[in-house]
């Protein structure tokens, strides 16, 4: 299995993912250009990995000029023919504001920029704590759309606390029903605001978000 890690102008989390892929994980790992087009060398197997960060500067919305680079032209026919992809942070904004994956990213509900360990949990009951970093992480959709993500088992993690109880406290964002990461319905796209990149070194003392990324990505038991 290869991950391929786009970079943005204005990301900072690309060489994070390529060495929690590459060093933690043990996966082949090639960086593409955000100019650039060609997936000819990856398969519907493989899976295209958004990374997170300030593409473009986060200017106009987060994530709203990364959507008509090259790559992501290239990105979105990728996801149509079923390879995965796989966005965190900025990433999750861009598959939003690509379409790839319903509702919208806001700016967080304190108006604040919050960086921290937090935990989440996934349809399992499992817990994790991850690391999260943004300014525009309160995920947002009407409540047709949210209806239709629960019943379709499309909500992959949720903001909880250390014992796994979703409650308001537990909510780092204001995110709507403390949505954390989403999956389309082909669950072949994921998008989550946490950082398992930042969670995946024994030198770092936290491993968590290397389950995340193997169970979901390389193993695939998180997606139901």
């Amino acid at each position: 299995m290869k991950f391929g890690v786009v970079v943005f102008p204005g990301s900072n989390c690309d060489r994070d993912m390529h060495d929690a892929l590459a060093y933690d994980l043990e996966q082949e790992v090639i960086m593409l250009w955000h100019k650039d087009k060609d997936l000819s060398q990856f398969t519907t197997d493989d899976c295209i990995v958004l990374p997170g960060g300030f593409s473009f500067g986060d200017y106009l919305r987060c994530g709203a000029i990364a959507r008509f680079s090259p790559m992501m032209q290239s990105v979105i026919e990728f996801a149509h023919a079923g390879g995965k992809v796989f966005g965190v942070c900025n990433g999750f904004q861009v598959l939003c504001e690509s379409h790839l994956l319903p509702g919208v990213l806001l700016q967080n509900e304190n108006r604040q920029f919050v960086s921290k360990n937090i935990f989440i949990t996934d349809a399992p009951g499992n817990v994790y704590k991850i690391p999260i970093a943004h300014g525009e992480g309160r995920y947002y959709a009407d409540e047709k759309t949210l209806d239709q993500l629960e019943a379709n088992g499309q909500v992959l993690f949720r903001y909880c606390n250390e014992q796994g109880g979703i409650t308001d406290e537990s909510n780092p964002n204001g995110s709507l029903r403390n949505i954390a990461g989403i999956c389309n319905p082909n669950r072949n796209v994921f998008g989550m605001m946490p950082h398992p990149e930042r969670a995946c070194s024994e030198a770092l003392g936290n491993t968590d978000g290397r389950k995340i990324i193997k169970n979901l990505l390389i193993a695939r038991q998180l997606v139901y």
